[in-house]
């Protein structure tokens, strides 16, 4: 049964992100059109748990056309082949507080794809670098 709600979880998604990107959208303009710079640049490296490279790919993707975050690269770990991400965040105080942010980006996307919401539950925390 959760295929027949699969539509609506991508919907949300849509939704979600769409409201993602009017606030980001209003931060960068808010800080582009006051004096000074509030920006606190920073990279950071996730690992997702994406599976396909389409996956990977939305991911990838939905980061970059986020106004403030930019996906710098995406590689394979030797180690056990996970796909990892470089993104660039203008506003990253903080790397764990950025790659949260991304994390939650990543759940929701990977609910919205797979179609049982339990794929894309988070699993074992992993170790990953800081800034």
């Amino acid at each position: 049964m959760s295929w027949l709600s699969w539509p609506f979880r991508m919907l949300f998604f849509l939704l979600w992100f769409a409201k993602e990107i009017v606030v980001s959208s209003a931060a960068v303009m808010r800080d582009n059109l006051t004096p000074g710079q509030s920006s606190t640049p920073g990279i950071v490296r996730l690992r997702t748990r994406c599976r396909t490279d389409v996956e990977v790919t939305l991911l990838a993707a939905t980061i970059t056309l986020t106004p403030g975050t930019l996906t710098l690269g995406i590689q394979r770990d030797p180690d056990d082949g996970a796909r990892v991400l470089y993104v660039h965040g203008l506003y990253a105080t903080d790397a764990r507080e950025q790659r949260e942010a991304l994390r939650q980006m990543e759940d929701r996307l990977l609910a919205g794809l797979r179609r049982k919401p339990a794929d894309a539950s988070r699993g074992a925390a992993r170790g990953e670098e800081e800034r």
